[in-house]
C-alpha cells in the first residue's frame, strides 16, 4: 500500500486515493504556508504526536499548516457534506461526525469525543466558533485526559459569560461600560432596564460572540424586538439564551488587544487590532496597528488587558476587546477565550505564529518572550471575503458552487487564509466566509495599496461576493485618513451600498476597455489557428464605430485597431488602450493612457452584453455596432415584474416564523416572516399596506434567494 494516502472518513471506514488527486490541496498548503509568520520552531521541543482540529474551513486549514511545520500529525472532523473539503484533504486522518446541521456535527460533542478516542489524538485545537468557548467540551476533554489547546475551564467560564466577565473586569480595575450586571428575564424587564440605563442600549447574548445575538435598541419597541431576536439567535448559536443590556457607546471605535499567557503566571499583550469596519456587529476589515492610538493609550489598554488575563490565570492566546471613544477613553467590551478570526494581522506585525504559541502553552512550556521583545513592525490589513451580496444590507448570504477560484498569492506581501478550492460549495449550513485576505507593508499606505491590487486580482466565480464593498472601503477617503468608527458603513453609505461611482475619467476608461475587448473578441472570432475560417473573408476592419450602453445611457465610441493597441474615442475623448488581450484568462492587465488597470471580464454574450469587474465593481455594458444598435431599437423590451405586492426572499435560508395568514391586513414595515441564514435571523417586512392574498411558506421551510414568500392583494 506504499505511496497511497490513507484517511478515515467515517467511523470504521478508511479510504485511499492516488497522490495526484492531492496536487491542488498540497499546492494550496505550500503556497499559503510561505505567508505564515516566520517564528522559529525548535524540533527538540516535544509537544504532541497528534492533534484533532474540532472545526472546519479556513481555520482548520490554518491550524493544520502550523502542525505540519511542527511535525505533528492531524485529524480533521467533518460533516457528511464536508467530506471533500480542503481541510479534510490536508489532514493525516479525517472522521465524519454527523450530517450537515452544526448541532448534529461540529457541535456534536459525543461524536467528536468518539473521534478523539478512535484516532487517539492527544490534544484538540477548537479553532474559533463552534465549541471553542464551550466549557463543557473542555471538561469532557480533561476527563478523557486529552489536552484542550486553549485556556483552562475556569477562564472559559469566567470570560465566556459576559455578565461574570464584566464583574471580573471591574475587580481587575479594567474600564467598563455602564449597564445592568444581571440576566434579563423577559422583554418587559428589558424595557425597564433600558429606560433606567438610557437609550440607546446594546442587547447581547451573555454567552455570545461574533456579532450573533446582538441588537442595538433606540426605543421600547426596538428593545422588545431586540430581546426576541437576540434570545433566539443566542439559543440557536450557543445553546444559551441569556441576555444582558448595557449602554451603547455611540460612534465608537472597536479596538482589541491580543494577549498571550502561559501556565507559569506570565502574560503579554501583542499590540492592538483596529476592527471598527463592521456590518451587523460583525467585522469586515481589520488592521494592525490602529492609526488612532498613541503609544500611551496603547500601553494602557495592553496593561489592562494583561491585568484581566492574569486575574483569571489565563493560559493561551486570547483577545480583550474595547470600545474607544473620540477622546481615547476605552471601555472593556468582552474577552474572547480563543483564537480570533483576525489573528493574522497580529502575526504579520509581530512575527509570531499564534497557533504555535498556543500549542506550546498547552503542553506546559513557558512563554519564550518578554514584553519588551514584542515588536510592532510594519502594517497589516485583513479583508474578510464573504459569499454575500453587498448591495443587500451590506451583505446578505449567497450560496452556490465556486466554478472558478484563483487567489492573488502571486503578488508581494499577500497572504490568503482559506479552506476552499474550485468546485467547493458555499451552503446555507455554515458561515459564508470564503477567505481572509491579508496584506502586509512597511507602512499603512503600502499595505492598503497591496490590498487594492490583491482585491483586483482575486478571481471568484459561481457565487456573489463582497469584494466590491471591500475595495470601496479601503480606498475611501475617510478610511484612508483613519476617520472611522463602528458606524462607518452606515455613515458613508446611508442609502445602502451602490458600488463604485465612476468619475467621468473612470467611465471613459471602462468604455474604452469594454470596446477594445469587444473588437478583440470579434477579430479573434474571424480566425482559426492563425488562418481565416473560410477561404474568402472580409479584410479586417481598422475602424469600428460602436454604440455602448452603460447605466441606461448610450455612448458613441470609435475604436481603431493596431495590433494589441487600440486608439479609442469615447464621446469625443481619446484614449490609448494596450493589453495582451488573452480572452481566455480570468484576469486582464490593461494599460489605459499609461495607467495600469486589472480587470475581469465575467461574461460576453453574442447579443452584445458584457460584464466587467472594474475597480472592484461589476458593470454591465451593452455593446453593438452602429448598424446593430439602429436595428436593436425595433426589438421589444421585457416587461419588468411589479414587485410592490409580493415579498420574495432576499437570501437563501430557513423560515423560522410566519407572522401573517391569508386575509390579514398588514401595515407598511410590519413583520411578515423571519428567515435565518448562516445563524443570523432576519425580519422580512411588508413594503406597503395591504391585505394578504396568499402565504407561500411555513416555519421550517428552506427557501432560496428570490423565492416567493407572501403575496398582497
Amino acid at each position: 500500500m506504499a505511496g497511497l494516502w490513507v484517511g478515515t472518513v467515517a467511523a470504521g471506514r478508511h479510504w485511499r486515493r492516488p497522490p495526484q488527486q492531492l496536487l491542488w490541496t498540497l499546492k494550496q498548503c505550500l503556497v499559503v504556508s510561505r505567508s505564515l509568520s516566520s517564528a522559529g520552531y525548535d524540533p527538540q521541543e516535544k509537544t504532541f504526536d497528534k492533534i484533532l482540529i474540532a472545526n472546519r474551513g479556513e481555520i482548520a486549514c490554518r491550524v493544520i499548516k502550523t502542525c505540519k511545520k511542527m511535525g505533528i500529525k492531524t485529524v480533521a472532523i467533518h460533516s457528511d457534506v464536508d467530506a471533500s473539503s480542503v481541510h479534510v484533504k490536508m489532514a493525516d486522518e479525517a472522521v465524519c461526525v454527523g450530517p450537515a446541521p452544526t448541532s448534529k456535527s461540529y457541535l456534536n460533542m459525543d461524536a467528536i469525543m468518539e473521534a478523539i478516542r478512535k484516532t487517539r489524538a492527544q490534544a484538540v485545537h477548537p479553532g474559533y466558533g463552534f465549541l471553542s468557548e464551550n466549557k463543557e467540551f473542555a471538561r469532557c476533554l480533561a476527563a478523557a485526559d486529552v489536552t484542550f489547546i486553549g485556556p483552562d475551564t475556569h477562564a472559559i467560564q469566567a470570560m465566556g459569560d459576559k455578565i461574570e466577565s464584566k464583574l471580573l473586569a471591574k475587580r481587575a480595575k479594567v474600564n467598563t461600560i455602564p449597564g445592568f450586571d444581571g440576566v434579563v428575564k423577559d422583554a418587559d424587564e428589558a424595557v425597564r432596564i433600558a429606560r433606567e440605563i438610557g437609550y440607546p442600549v446594546m442587547i447581547k447574548a451573555s454567552a455570545g460572540g461574533g456579532g450573533k445575538g446582538m441588537r442595538i435598541a433606540w426605543d421600547d419597541e426596538e428593545t422588545r424586538d431586540g430581546f426576541r431576536f437576540s434570545s433566539q439567535e443566542a439559543a440557536s448559536s450557543f445553546g444559551d439564551d441569556r441576555l444582558l443590556i448595557e449602554k451603547f457607546i455611540d460612534n465608537p471605535r472597536h479596538i482589541e488587544i491580543q494577549v498571550l499567557g502561559d501556565k507559569h503566571g506570565n502574560a503579554l499583550w501583542l499590540n492592538e487590532r483596529e476592527c471598527s469596519i463592521q456590518r451587523r456587529n460583525q467585522k469586515v476589515v481589520e488592521e494592525a496597528p490602529s492609526i488612532f492610538l498613541d503609544q500611551e493609550t496603547r500601553r494602557a489598554m495592553g496593561e489592562q488587558a494583561v491585568a484581566l488575563a492574569k486575574a483569571v490565570q489565563y493560559s493561551s492566546a486570547g483577545t480583550v476587546e474595547f470600545l474607544v471613544d473620540s477622546q481615547k477613553n476605552f471601555y472593556f467590551l468582552e474577552m474572547n477565550t480563543r483564537l480570533q478570526v483576525e489573528h493574522p494581522v497580529t502575526e504579520c506585525i509581530t512575527g509570531l505564529d499564534l497557533v504555535q504559541e498556543m500549542i506550546r502553552v498547552a503542553k506546559g512550556y513557558p512563554l519564550r518572550h518578554k514584553q519588551a521583545d514584542i515588536p510592532l513592525s510594519g502594517w497589516a490589513v485583513e479583508c474578510r471575503v464573504y459569499a454575500e451580496d453587498p448591495y443587500k444590507s451590506f451583505g446578505l448570504p449567497s450560496i452556490g458552487r465556486l466554478s472558478q477560484y484563483q487567489e492573488p498569492i502571486h503578488l508581494p506581501g499577500v497572504r490568503v487564509d482559506s479552506g476552499i478550492q474550485p468546485g467547493s460549495d458555499i451552503s446555507i449550513y455554515y458561515d459564508p466566509m470564503i477567505s481572509k485576505l491579508i496584506t502586509y507593508g512597511s507602512d499603512r499606505a503600502e499595505a492598503l495599496k497591496r490590498m487594492e491590487d490583491a482585491l483586483d486580482n482575486y478571481v471568484i466565480r459561481g457565487v456573489t461576493h463582497n469584494i466590491p464593498l471591500l475595495r470601496e472601503v479601503i480606498v475611501n477617503t475617510r478610511f484612508v485618513k483613519g476617520d472611522i468608527s463602528t458606524k462607518f458603513l452606515a455613515d458613508v453609505y446611508p442609502d445602502g451600498f451602490k458600488g463604485h461611482i465612476l468619475t467621468q475619467s473612470e467611465r471613459n476608461q471602462l468604455l474604452a476597455i469594454a470596446s477594445s475587448l469587444f473588437v478583440a473578441s470579434q477579430l479573434r472570432a474571424r480566425h482559426f489557428q492563425e488562418h481565416s475560417r473560410v477561404p474568402v473573408v472580409r479584410a479586417d476592419v481598422a475602424k469600428w464605430e460602436l454604440s455602448i450602453k452603460l447605466h441606461g445611457e448610450e455612448h458613441s465610441v470609435v475604436a481603431l485597431s493596431n495590433g494589441s493597441t487600440f486608439d479609442v474615442e469615447v464621446d469625443g475623448s481619446k484614449l490609448n488602450v494596450t493589453s495582451t488581450w488573452n480572452l481566455a484568462s480570468p484576469l486582464l492587465s490593461v494599460n489605459v493612457d499609461g495607467m495600469q488597470r486589472t480587470v475581469q471580464c465575467l461574461s460576453r454574450e453574442a447579443g452584445g452584453s458584457m460584464s466587467i469587474q472594474f475597480l472592484g465593481t461589476v458593470y454591465n455594458v451593452h455593446i453593438l455596432t452602429k448598424l446593430a444598435a439602429e436595428l436593436n431599437k425595433f426589438m421589444l423590451e421585457k416587461v419588468t415584474e411589479d414587485t410592490s405586492s409580493i415579498l420574495r426572499s432576499p437570501m437563501p435560508g430557513v423560515v423560522v416564523a410566519v407572522s401573517v395568514k391569508p386575509g390579514d391586513t398588514v401595515a407598511e414595515g410590519q413583520e411578515i416572516c423571519v428567515i435565518e441564514a448562516m445563524k443570523m435571523q432576519n425580519s422580512m417586512t411588508a413594503g406597503k399596506m395591504g391585505k394578504v392574498k396568499s402565504v407561500h411558506c411555513k416555519a421550517g421551510d428552506t427557501v432560496g434567494e428570490g423565492d416567493l414568500l407572501v403575496e398582497l392583494e
